[in-house]
């Protein structure tokens, strides 16, 4: 029986943490410790819920039964489990998050030296898509390429920025702003939707348990118990992460108060502590975890759909790549606007279908739980994504009325009733829970 020794496992979790460091990771930590101000430390913890904890428990749930989302979604029956995973998948890959990376590298990267342009910004993509898609047709050698070479390089440049953020601080911690005042906690925690991190670990689960099987490792728990250790790892790197850049935002103000994004933040930030040579810095860490989250949102996309279509793994990750290309090319301010607005309406089901199966031992038939709470989950999830999206008109009165509706999270007190509703009726109506158990492992 293949084990991985220590050095494995380590690259294993870079790889992992290089996954998941990508452009929403570090411009989003800023803006948000920025505005927090005084009250950094609440609204740091909800984003490390949203930001850290709903991954890893994604990834323990992945592990846990063994498999990719198509196994988390089993119990909502093949149709909409598939639909569901569909929705994902595309979000996370080709029409935001992917194409995402790209331009975030270009205009935090690139622009400050070529002027933000759409010559430049084409050229850029181009080379960046190039070399993602070099590393994505092999998949079987991301843990050597990533996990060994790229991670190392990017950790070194995110301890130098990150030190500085902690050490060299270019003020005081500022004001809170409005949106601070009352609940930070809870506005760090739907800031950690921008993130995508929770739907990028339903995708990125089989890209781990694949680079782990490469390896020569077959025996399902031992993979199982490789993703978890990769995932903590991972965790605890994006936490490290995140402090010092909501620090870094926090500390920030006198210098970038005016700055509209986190982009402008660090930028600001970078140039006052380091001049020229601090923009090269940035350039480089950033370009890196792009180009890493990149290479592994499109390696799942193109797992995914190959198995889904009657179209091979190849085919899949160049037309995806082609296509991320050309949505890269729209302009970020355009991408982010559009992609809110799905994430308010996606998130509340990757939350609960995460939620349930890590509680499947529970259920004494999944489907009976499964099945009421995510359509409850998804009715109002819908509206509140359509209320993001400035289309307040098109949602029932009642649904902006409910507990927490003002913060996109009125699904929350509906889902929860349901919830308890699903679990009588499971209890009273009995069913054999080694059947519904066994149709997972």
């Amino acid at each position: 029986m293949t084990r991985l020794k220590g050095l494995d496992l380590l690259a294993l979790g870079f790889m992992t943490f290089a996954l998941f460091l990508g452009a929403g990771n570090i411009i989003f930590p800023p803006s948000a410790g920025m505005a927090a101000g005084q009250s950094i430390w609440p609204a740091a913890t909800g984003f490390l819920l949203t930001g850290v904890g709903l991954p890893l428990l994604t990834v323990v749930a992945l592990a846990r039964v063994g498999g990719g989302m198509d196994r988390l979604t089993a119990p909502l029956g093949r149709i909409a489990g598939t639909l569901l995973a569909v929705a994902v998948y595309l979000a996370i890959g080709p029409l935001f998050a992917t194409p995402r990376t790209a331009v975030v590298s270009f205009e935090m990267g690139v622009a400050p030296f070529t002027g933000n342009s759409a010559t430049p910004l084409l050229a850029y993509t181009v080379v960046f898509f190039a070399a993602t898609l070099f590393l994505v047709l092999n998949p079987g050698q991301l843990v050597n390429r990533v996990g060994k070479f790229i991670t190392p390089v990017l950790l070194a440049a995110l301890l130098v920025l990150g030190g500085a953020a902690l050490f060299a601080p270019a003020g005081e911690i500022g004001a809170t702003a409005e949106s601070y005042r009352n609940g930070p906690l809870l506005k760090g925690f739907l800031e950690g939707y921008l993130t995508m991190d929770t739907l990028g670990a339903l995708v990125f689960g089989i890209v781990i348990a694949t680079a782990i099987r490469d390896r020569g490792v077959s025996a399902p728990a031992l993979v199982t118990r490789y993703s978890m250790i990769a995932g903590a790892i991972a965790a605890v790197g994006l936490s490290l992460v995140y402090l010092a850049l909501f620090y870094l935002g926090a500390t920030s103000q006198g210098i970038a108060g005016d700055a509209q994004n986190g982009v402008q933040i660090l930028t600001t930030y970078v140039q006052h502590t380091f001049g020229t040579t601090g923009s090269l810095l940035l350039a480089m860490v950033i370009t890196l975890a792009c180009l890493t989250t990149a290479v592994g949102l499109t390696a799942a996309c193109g797992e995914f759909f190959s198995s889904l279509l009657p179209v091979g793994y190849r085919t899949v990750v160049v037309v995806f790549t082609l296509f991320s290309l050309v949505v890269a090319n729209q302009g970020l301010t355009q991408l982010i606007s559009v992609s809110v607005p799905v994430l308010v309406g996606l998130y509340p089901l990757a939350i609960m279908l995460v939620s349930l199966s890590l509680l499947d031992r529970f259920w004494l038939v999944q489907s009976r739980i499964f099945i009421p709470v995510m359509t409850v989950t998804l009715v109002f999830g819908v509206a509140d994504g359509l209320s993001a999206a400035g289309f307040s008109d098109w949602v029932p009165e009642l649904f902006t009325t409910l507990p927490l509706a003002a913060q996109s999270m009125g699904w929350l007190v509906p889902v929860l009733v349901t919830l308890v509703a699903a679990i009588v009726v499971d209890r009273v109506l009995g069913a054999p829970r080694a059947n519904t158990g066994a149709s997972r492992s």
